[in-house]
């Protein structure tokens, strides 16, 4: 019963915290220069959350390193997404190099 309880609370905690920023997100007006910068929120978000998975693979310590997968499909998605600028191929093709790094490295 407590799960229950648990449960419903932090769904109508969540409910009501993200019901309150779109019901009042409509009446906000926010200048040129703030929407401008909100632009930039997700990729550093996205940044934020990749970069230090990709370069610390262990958790605890930087891994420049050949046998990083994660920096061989990380680099491959990078020139991929440079050169073609499509979404598709460079998740595909840097999933591959990473698996395909993966498999070498290990076997």
């Amino acid at each position: 019963m407590n799960e229950f309880l648990l449960i419903a609370g932090m769904a109508g905690i969540t409910f009501s915290i993200r019901y309150l920023l779109l019901g009042v997100g409509g009446r906000i007006r926010l200048s040129e220069k703030v929407i401008h910068l909100l632009r930039y929120v997700p990729p550093a978000v996205l940044t934020a959350i990749v970069v230090p998975a990709v370069l610390m693979p262990t958790g605890d310590e930087l891994m420049l390193a050949p046998n990083n997968a994660r920096l061989i499909g990380a680099i491959v998605a990078v020139v991929v997404s440079y050169r073609t600028q499509n979404l598709l191929l460079t998740i595909g093709l840097g999933m591959a190099a990473f698996f395909l790094g993966q498999w070498f490295l290990q076997g």
